[in-house]
């Protein structure tokens, strides 16, 4: 009877290590970050930051009149008490943020006012080489090389900003 009930309890423990896979969201030298960070912002050690943590924490960043609801704001978002694993996990939601395939794909939808979901290769490259941060030359040759054209010069743009936010099949091969 002990070991049954050692067994259930072992795999209770194994399901609840398993829901709370923030930690596989980041490499360990990120999480060890983080860990400084939460360290530097628990100002009393006490495993929580508090309203007094973040207020401390502004003072010595030399932003003194910080609003308490502005403080109470931020601790709403870990919905409970902020330890390291909730720390952790409102750093993984705002760096993943919503859905950035979805952002991207919008923003080659404006590239393609028929709706084809293809954009042509030669417009995207002059893009990429004219505007905002320019891409050199051989920057667009990476990207074109793991993008999926057509023999027309066409590139599904959805299939692209897929390969952007989960990487390329063919590099983990």
């Amino acid at each position: 009877m002990a070991s049954r009930k050692a067994g259930t309890r072992s795999k209770a423990a194994a399901k609840k290590r398993g829901s709370s896979n923030v930690f596989s969201m980041f490499e360990q030298s990120q999480i060890q970050e983080f860990k400084e960070a939460f360290s530097c912002i628990d100002q009393n050690r006490d495993g929580i930051i508090t309203k007094s943590d973040l207020k401390e924490t502004y003072m010595q960043l030399g932003k003194v009149n910080v609003k308490d609801e502005e403080l109470e704001e931020m601790l709403k978002e870990g919905k409970g008490p902020i330890n390291f694993t909730v720390f952790l996990s409102l750093f993984g939601e705002k760096l993943n943020g919503s859905d950035p395939e979805d952002s991207i794909v919008a923003a080659f939808k404006l590239l393609d006012p028929n709706g084809t979901g293809n954009v042509k290769k030669d417009e995207l490259k002059l893009l990429l080489m004219t505007q905002a941060d320019k891409f050199s030359d051989e920057e667009v040759e990476q990207m074109f090389a793991v993008t999926p054209i057509d023999v027309a010069g066409n590139i599904d743009y959805k299939s692209l900003c897929y390969i952007i936010t989960h990487g390329d099949e063919k590099e983990d091969a």
